[in-house]
């Protein structure tokens, strides 16, 4: 298993996993070819060097996971960083095979090289499943979270 920054030719099978569970399947076009709309969001990710998207690679090159790294200064904690690990995806054929163990290990370490001070996550209710597994590496749900989701037109 191999974890690398995901490039242009990744955007697919990045796309197929995120769109590959019953929330995803609801806000993502996965389509071929695929809009371009993921791929500018990709050109903005890739470019900002406080985004670290990174996928999962098994031992033949086939992509299994994927997720968001981000970094946010601010100026709480005299000037900290925040780390932030969102858009958490495995492949469902490589699920309960400690990937996702790997993928936190891996983005701790890199929150910690980076000096953050804290390592949070979003997730949905929805995914009580995905609840239990962030609360085993020991996250814990320490504030409440609030979005507010605007049409885009």
């Amino acid at each position: 298993m191999r974890l690398r920054k995901a490039t242009t030719n990744d955007i697919l099978s990045i796309v197929e996993m995120i769109a590959d569970d019953p929330l995803g399947s609801k806000r993502e076009n996965f389509t071929i070819p695929l809009p371009k709309t993921y791929y500018d969001a990709f050109e903005r990710i890739d470019a900002d060097q406080n985004q670290e998207l990174i996928v999962v690679e098994n031992e033949t090159g086939r992509l299994i996971a994927v997720f968001q790294l981000t970094f946010i200064p601010y100026l709480t904690y005299q000037g900290g960083i925040r780390a932030q690990i969102e858009g958490v995806r495995v492949h469902k054929d490589h699920r309960g095979l400690g990937i996702g163990k790997t993928i936190f290990h891996w983005a701790i370490q890199k929150a910690k090289k980076r000096n953050a001070h804290v390592l949070q996550l979003t997730t949905d209710k929805k995914r009580p499943n995905a609840i239990s597994f962030y609360e085993s590496l020991g996250f814990k749900a320490t504030h409440e979270g609030m979005k507010m989701h605007f049409k885009i037109e």
